[in-house]
């Protein structure tokens, strides 16, 4: 008996890792869809996430739900930013270039992260009690459920704007064809700005929701985010139904290789799988060679 109580703890820490990993990797996709790139910034909007939330609850005294939508809308206007200052003047179109300059403004973004709250670690409150309760002889804390439940919600969400707005329908053409898309008058610059916004509600959602159960730190998202990452390239990078497969995956991964083998293999096995992936199907789980 206790073999199955194991199994289940072990296969509830996995889905909680990995509901994280898949909003981080849906983020990767929002904006590989639009822009063909590899957004990097991405780790530090889970980082932005956390201190938000930190900062809403501590320094705005706002109750939890009004300090987690704040972090979320921060962190979503801060990535429309990173998109409008630091992408768009730029004059390459050349996919590499764009890539890089995520990277060096992935680099001072940490940086201010730092200077504005400092190098020590905090911690912040998980978003409602403690009391933890008890599901097939596993011992869940509230917060997993609370990451599970905001998790799906996203997701559902995400499909619906994709399918039923208009706004959606806009960014399924620029992610066909930006030529087209422009012919028949879509504003590229801006549609681009709201999949940076996009991701980064959704890499702040992340943040929210990891935070309260591991130490708040101006690099906590870097480790976290190359990990959801490695989702999206198992999954099949860019395919949404790909990051919330591949996410999943790989926090069912590592917990059972930390369970079954060692802890000290969690960390290992994403990277270990992101390898695996990339020599024998790089196109992923979910797309065609």
């Amino acid at each position: 008996m206790s073999h199955y109580q194991d199994l289940f703890q072990f296969i509830f820490s996995g889905l909680t890792s990995g509901a994280v990993y898949a909003l981080i990797a849906l983020g990767f996709g929002v904006v590989h869809n639009t822009m063909g790139i590899v957004n990097f910034v991405q780790v530090d909007f889970v980082t932005l996430g956390g201190m938000f939330l930190f900062t809403g609850l501590f320094s705005f005294g706002l109750p939890m739900p009004l300090a987690v939508l704040f972090a979320i809308f921060s962190v979503a206007l801060v990535a429309m930013l990173v998109e409008r200052i630091g992408l768009r003047p730029s004059r390459s179109n050349n996919h590499l270039v764009l890539i890089f300059l995520t990277i060096g403004i992935s680099i001072i973004l940490r940086g201010l992260i730092k200077l504005v709250w400092g190098k020590n670690r905090m911690a912040v409150p998980p978003l409602s009690g403690e009391t933890p309760l008890h599901i097939f002889g596993a011992t869940i804390m509230p917060q997993v459920i609370w990451i599970l439940l905001l998790t799906g919600l996203a997701i559902t969400l995400l499909v619906l704007l994709f399918r039923y707005t208009r706004l959606g329908l806009a960014m399924r053409g620029v992610a066909a064809s930006e030529n087209a898309a422009a012919v028949v008058g879509l504003d590229i610059g801006r549609i681009r700005m709201f999949s940076f916004g996009l991701a980064g509600a959704l890499g702040g959602l992340a943040g929210v929701l990891v935070t309260p159960i591991t130490t708040l730190n101006y690099d906590v998202g870097v480790l976290l985010g190359l990990k959801g990452f490695a989702g999206a390239i198992l999954g099949g990078f860019g395919s949404f139904p790909g990051a919330i497969i591949g996410g999943l995956s790989l926090g069912l991964l590592e917990s059972l290789a930390a369970g079954y083998l060692s802890s000290a293999y969690k960390d290992v096995v994403a990277f270990v799988v992101l390898l695996l992936v990339l020599c024998l199907k790089p196109e992923g789980l979910l797309r065609s060679r």
